[in-house]
């Protein structure tokens, strides 16, 4: 299917950003509950072709595009918004997120579509120590309640700042907003490969690596996605739930594991935050300051209600799930299989 030649009436599930690294392994999960026909695609190059062999209807058009966007939620009862721009221009990151997110959400009311479902990102918190905070919708200038959540929605960058615009727009649309936090597994390129380019150029543990954060591997994200998607009840008209394992690790804990799975050698120094940071610095210009306290500062969210809410199980934790996705780590990392492991 692409633009303009109408819907399919058996596809009642649309999901934009499928071809993405989350996307993927949520179109995955539906069609192996059963829905794959259920399901209508919005990309803007060709899906893989296991998704149209599983019987998933495409879409092709852009989120910047109003016009192209015509029909595409003809006939769909509910939304599954995952597609977002992340990084570089900031107008781009409007255009996409925040516009984006309004054009598609233009065609959706009037299609009658009343709970879409956005995933988010715990970066639109203003960065500081979050520690088991539970979900905040308050911003910089809210009167915070006594004893009341200390996490305010105030994000430093581009991207989040467009990101918490798109979930406002949502929000106002009756529908319900996921944030996770670090996402990983077969797909990502972003935070273990972040984590082994640090680990290369800074080989030492910053404050004994002791800060705390929360993670979810890609399939058990597309697990309870998918459960709302095929159950829009399950959440409340402008409903936010962080999206993560309710176990949350050291960042010492993180880096052994993603050693371990990938034969990589453990830092054998421990440096003060202040020595540590400068060296980072140094080595790595591109990483931001707020990207640097994520790995540094604890970055952990009250996370059971979503678990609780879908019924799903978040999985068997960090080391088994790193250890499925290793291939992947490997081959875009560049690390080849030890002798040990073959």
């Amino acid at each position: 299917m692409t633009a303009g030649l109408g819907a399919d009436s058996k596809t009642d599930i649309l999901v934009t950003g499928a071809n993405g690294f989350i996307g993927a392994a949520v179109v995955r999960e539906l069609v192996e509950r059963g829905a794959g026909a259920r399901l209508r695609v919005l990309v803007r190059r060709p899906m893989p072709a296991w998704m149209a062999g599983a019987g998933v209807a495409e879409w092709r058009g852009d989120l910047t595009d109003a016009t192209g966007l015509a029909g595409v939620c003809t006939g769909v009862t509910t939304l599954v918004h995952l597609a977002s721009h992340i990084g570089g221009d900031a107008d781009l990151c409007t255009a996409v997120n925040e516009d984006g997110t309004r054009n598609l959400l233009a065609e959706a009311r009037r299609a009658g579509v009343r709970r879409p479902l956005y995933l988010s990102t715990c970066a639109v918190y203003r960065d500081g120590d979050h520690r088991g905070a539970t979900e905040s919708v308050r911003l910089p200038d809210d009167v915070a309640a006594p004893g009341g959540s200390a996490l305010v929605t105030d994000p430093s960058s581009a991207t989040s700042r467009s990101r918490l615009a798109a979930e406002r727009l949502v929000r106002e649309a009756g529908g319900v907003v996921l944030r996770p936090h670090l996402v990983y597994g077969a797909g990502d390129r972003h935070v273990v490969p972040t984590l082994v380019r640090w680990l290369r150029a800074v080989p030492a543990w910053a404050e004994g690596g002791s800060a705390r954060t929360s993670v979810i591997a890609a399939g058990d994200l597309a697990k309870v996605i998918a459960a709302f998607a095929l159950d829009p009840g399950l959440g409340r008209a402008g409903e936010v739930f962080h999206a993560a394992d309710p176990r949350p690790v050291r960042v010492r804990s993180l880096l052994t594991s993603v050693c371990e799975a990938l034969d990589l050698p453990l830092p054998a120094a421990d440096l003060r935050l202040d020595e540590h940071r400068a060296r980072t610095r140094a080595a790595l210009a591109w990483l931001s300051e707020h990207q640097y306290s994520l790995l540094t500062r604890d970055h952990w969210y009250e996370s059971s209600r979503v678990w609780a809410r879908t019924g799903e199980s978040p999985g068997p934790g960090l080391d088994v799930r790193l250890a499925e996705a290793a291939y992947w780590y490997r081959e875009v990392l560049g690390i080849k299989e030890s002798v040990a492991r073959i």
